[in-house]
């Protein structure tokens, strides 16, 4: 059954602006995102589909676009809408994190690098430069690499 023939109180987008993104399930935000499903799926239907084909959110955000274009009705459009929105997302938290983040802890640092590098097919050396109040000034990454790859200076 087509999204637009639900009633208003149960359709997503409509649910997002009166109660809030939190409201949604990962599905319906998803979505949301997607605007339109395929033939014989609405858009919540093929957003529940991709977290059950990926087995999460996360494996579904660090899919390539091989294996996001493997789910039929997505493609490298789709792909490319999803990973700039997800850079988006990065941007604006590290921006926040450089104008008031605290790095106190290891943890913190940690929680820290895992959003910034979440999803790279490879391995990189980061480092955190911080001022004497443990704030974060600078972010850079000194090596790249993998296992079967040698490092790039």
């Amino acid at each position: 059954m087509s999204i637009s023939n639900w009633p208003e109180h149960k359709r997503p987008r409509e649910r997002l602006i009166r109660e809030g993104a939190q409201a949604l399930s990962d599905a319906e935000l998803l979505a949301v995102f997607l605007r339109v499903g395929v033939r014989g799926k609405n858009a919540v239907e093929l957003a529940g589909d991709l977290v059950r084909h990926f087995g999460s959110l996360q494996a579904l955000l660090g899919a390539n676009l091989k294996e996001f274009s493997s789910v039929p009705g997505l493609g490298p459009a789709k792909y490319a809408q999803l990973n700039a929105v997800i850079e988006l997302a990065r941007r604006a938290i590290r921006d926040d994190m450089l104008s008031r983040q605290v790095i106190c802890s290891p943890q913190a640092a940690k929680d820290y690098l895992r959003l910034a590098m979440a999803g790279r097919p490879y391995e990189s050396f980061h480092v955190l430069f911080l001022d004497v109040r443990n704030r974060l000034i600078a972010v850079r990454e000194l090596f790249r690499g993998t296992l079967t790859q040698p490092r790039a200076l």
